[in-house]
């Protein structure tokens, strides 16, 4: 049974946010069916308005990540402004905002007025270094979460610099973090009816990325280092090189390696003395990926994936992004890539969302808004405002 409305149907928001983390995070809340009201500037919006890709004079980038959201604008540095936010949040469930830390606060609408205002408020911000702590007042950006995480310490390969990973990985985990963070406040809220302030910092989100990286030198007092695709936990868990690309292999256990030893017609190396653990062949792993490369080296990409599947041992080709949209598990059976219609782009093809609900599917419903659109709609329908009204402060600079 599908129910057409999603399971955050009723849940409305104050989307403060700019760029990436932040829309991304109220993009999957939106996807989910909240009723995600973006606050823009008037007259400019989000930066990414001009950001590339664009199709037909519109930004995709922006696109994407603002579909499913409705869109005004409100100048917050007007004090008629901040009135009529503060009408906002008595009607809100949740304010997400991603300016530096005091920003809001400056603007005399930091949590702690708006608590009082609406004790049930979740309010949500992300920044660089976090709300408190001595480097609140950094700025923060996804390549400097990556930075300062040590993502980019261990990204790339030993005789490369530190690498950014290809993808906005900061932002992202950020994002990801954002939701899960208000969402596990309005369970809390619903149980209670006492809203609270969500404090995800990109730095943080890359750093608890990293995980069992970190034990490495906490456990063992050893630095990680540059290692290209190779996992320091197990091996073989690396890219190893074919006729036409290369792939991945992941066999991280004792029973993998026998089943690979055997595809690759490689009995004898499973009772070799060098090889014949897991720590032996993470220590001998130069020499491991030599004999695997003797063998993947001699045959296609889609050989070598085949037989290791065939025999239940992980394995996968390397993609590039054409590869990935063209994949039919990713692209059609799993909709991670979803066409829209947008009102001046055209035909867009955006990035679907990666949670699956079985009763209350996640979907790309509307295109991201023009700015400003839905003044009207907003501001009528959730504060009584009349269009004369409207117009008035449409003219006076505060919408």
């Amino acid at each position: 049974m599908f129910i057409q409305q999603g399971a955050l149907q009723g849940i409305t928001v104050l989307d403060l946010t700019r760029v990436l983390a932040g829309p991304y995070s109220t993009m999957l809340l939106s996807d989910m069916g909240a009723n995600v009201i973006k606050i823009e500037e008037p007259c400019k919006g989000d930066d990414t308005r001009q950001f590339s890709p664009f199709q037909n004079g519109e930004s995709v980038y922006y696109i994407t990540n603002n579909r499913n959201k409705k869109g005004i604008t409100l100048n917050l540095k007007n004090s008629k402004g901040k009135e009529i936010f503060k009408e906002l949040v008595k009607k809100a469930d949740m304010v997400v905002e991603n300016y530096r830390p005091g920003v809001m606060e400056k603007l005399g609408l930091g949590y702690d007025v708006l608590k009082e205002i609406n004790p049930s408020i979740i309010y949500g911000c992300i920044s660089g270094f976090g709300h408190y702590g001595r480097y609140k007042e950094r700025p923060g950006y996804d390549i400097i979460a990556q930075a300062m995480s040590g993502l980019m310490s261990t990204t790339g390969w030993p005789d490369t610099p530190p690498t950014r990973t290809g993808t906005a990985m900061g932002d992202v985990l950020g994002g990801l973090l954002m939701a899960i963070g208000v969402l596990s406040a309005l369970h809390y809220r619903n149980r209670t009816g006492l809203g609270q302030k969500v404090d995800i910092s990109l730095v943080d989100a890359a750093v608890s990325a990293m995980g069992n990286i970190n034990m490495f030198y906490l456990a063992e007092g050893n630095i990680p280092k540059r290692q290209g695709n190779r996992y320091s936990a197990s091996y073989p868990y690396d890219s190893f090189d074919c006729v036409d690309g290369s792939c991945v292999i992941g066999a991280g256990n004792e029973y993998l390696w026998e089943k690979m030893c055997k595809v690759m017609e490689m009995p004898e190396l499973i009772h070799q003395t060098e090889f014949d653990s897991n720590l032996k062949r993470v220590q001998n792993h130069r020499a491991v990926k030599k004999i695997v490369e003797s063998w993947t080296g001699t045959k296609t990409t889609q050989e070598v994936v085949e037989k290791l599947l065939a025999a239940g041992v992980p394995a996968a080709p390397i993609y590039n992004v054409a590869q990935v949209v063209n994949d039919e598990h990713i692209a059609k059976d799993r909709e991670m890539f979803v066409e829209q219609k947008h009102p001046k782009a055209g035909n867009v093809i955006v990035t679907g969302n990666p949670i699956k609900l079985s009763v209350t599917p996640t979907n790309v419903r509307t295109p991201a808004p023009s700015l400003g659109q839905d003044n009207i709609d907003v501001y009528k329908n959730l504060l009584g405002m009349d269009e004369e009204y409207l117009t008035a402060l449409k003219t006076d600079g505060v919408i």
